[in-house]
């Protein structure tokens, strides 16, 4: 039974990153034909007046919002609206697939889907893609589906071809209630800093844009906010991911006194999840420097994301310490 269900999960998950492929395609296509549009400008327009009447913030427009200013455009604007809904919707249905196939992993495993390398993505990228989507109700963030659903799939593609790997039971250390505790705060911290990241990375593009200095082949639509708007986003979304970190740190030195008899020990891991909070305590600082924003605050969000990603695929793989559970 436990086999048979660990089989379904997987057949599950290549389903679902076959839709976040088409969803992805979905997204690019729109950023395309978007981008080679002369009117982008008029759009871009006719939105933010749209968003300043309804008292939107920062230059963004609600869901509602945006789809009345499609209304009368012309039948290529429509297309492009409809591409962009596909995304959406493939991707929702995408995640529900996934998040089918990491419960049932979970169950034939008999506990929570996050004990090991295999699982941790699995579970990790089901929730980046669900603070996406549920962000997406507050902000129209959707020009940001082309980077969440192209990193969610590059990590899915690791993860079945590098760290899949059978259920096994729990070793002694992780037989804790903080392994419900400890790993899911730090997978939504992690959701939201890459998060946080995607919105900076597209802060550069569009800091480049305005100051001319972007390749005339490669425009971003007028319709996404100016860096301003998504650099305030991105901090909103970076402090979120900071305080789930911060829980992090102090609920691991918790358990690591109840499992090993100290709070604390210089192991690699812990070093690291330590470096990862340094960096972005320096982030949330430098937003209170007027020098350090703009682009500078966007690549220190960048390298604080690549910190992240060190520690969860060289860090847990090749580094060895009390924390050696990647069950590679």
């Amino acid at each position: 039974m436990t086999q048979a269900l660990d089989q379904l999960s997987a057949v599950l998950l290549f389903s679902a990153m076959g839709v976040y492929a088409l969803a992805f395609i979905a997204f690019t296509l729109d950023l395309a034909r978007r981008s080679a549009r002369v009117g982008d400008t008029v759009v871009s327009g006719a939105e933010r007046v749209a968003a300043a009447r309804s008292g939107a913030a920062n230059g963004y427009v609600t869901t509602k919002e945006r789809s009345t200013a499609t209304i009368g455009r012309s039948d290529g604007a429509t297309r492009e609206s409809v591409s962009l809904r596909i995304g959406v919707v493939l991707a929702i249905i995408g995640w529900v697939l996934h998040l089918v196939a990491t419960v049932l992993r979970g169950v034939a495993g008999g506990r929570v889907p996050w004990a090991n390398m295999y699982e941790f993505s699995m579970t990790g990228t089901l929730i980046i893609m669900g603070v996406f989507l549920v962000a997406l109700v507050r902000r129209d963030l959707r020009f940001l589906g082309a980077i969440v659903t192209g990193l969610v799939l590059i990590m899915l593609g690791i993860t079945t071809v590098g760290f899949r790997v059978d259920v096994v039971p729990l070793p002694p250390a992780l037989q804790s209630y903080w392994l419900v505790i400890h790993v899911m705060v730090a997978i939504l911290g992690t959701a939201f800093f890459t998060l946080g990241a995607a919105i900076s990375v597209v802060q550069l593009l569009q800091t480049r844009r305005e100051a001319g200095a972007a390749p005339v082949k490669f425009r971003l639509p007028g319709a996404i906010p100016g860096p301003v708007a998504l650099e305030n986003t991105a901090y909103r979304v970076i402090v979120v991911g900071f305080v789930f970190w911060t829980f992090t740190l102090i609920a691991g030195a918790i358990w690591a006194e109840h499992a090993w008899g100290r709070y604390w020990g210089w192991d690699t891991k812990e070093v690291w999840t330590f470096i990862i909070w340094v960096i972005f305590a320096g982030y949330i600082h430098a937003r209170a420097t007027k020098g350090w924003r703009g682009s500078r605050s966007a690549w220190l969000a960048i390298i604080g994301f690549a910190a992240v990603m060190f520690n969860f695929g060289v860090v847990n793989v090749f580094f060895k310490g009390l924390h050696a559970y990647s069950g590679l």
